[in-house]
């Protein structure tokens, strides 16, 4: 067994709770990302839901405001993927290929990817729930 002298011990207390004091801070950062993200998700709901609205009442689609859609999606999958947030970052992923080319995907896929808007939402307010 090593013995450790009085200063030795300071010295470790000392980085052990610098450690401790990180990793709470690292945490609690990590949880403000996570919670920011979430709400960017559904901002990004609301967003193409609106759109999707115009589209409706127009029959007039914007590739402009398809490709910001489909960047803004894609964006939110990485930031999610970054978090640890897998399930929902692959549906953004998914939503933001539908908004850059909606022949890629067929609608048997789509179906089953539970990418609709409102899953989206609900799989993000869970999430947020979870954080709280």
């Amino acid at each position: 067994m090593i013995e450790l002298s009085a200063n030795e011990w300071l010295g470790l207390l000392t980085h052990l709770k610098k450690w401790v004091s990180n990793l709470r801070r690292a945490g609690k950062q990590r949880k403000l990302e996570s919670k920011s993200a979430l709400r960017d998700v559904i901002k990004a709901v609301r967003k193409t839901t609106v759109y999707a609205r115009s589209l409706k009442q127009d029959n007039k689609a914007s590739l402009k405001q398809e490709s910001e859609l489909s960047l803004l999606w894609t964006e939110l999958s990485f930031k999610l993927d970054d978090l640890d947030l897998a399930k929902l970052a692959k549906r953004c992923h998914i939503t933001g290929i539908y908004w850059s080319d909606p022949s890629q995907l067929d609608n048997d896929f789509l179906d089953k990817a539970e990418v609709g808007l409102a899953d989206i939402e609900r799989l993000a307010k869970l999430n947020l729930q979870e954080l709280n």
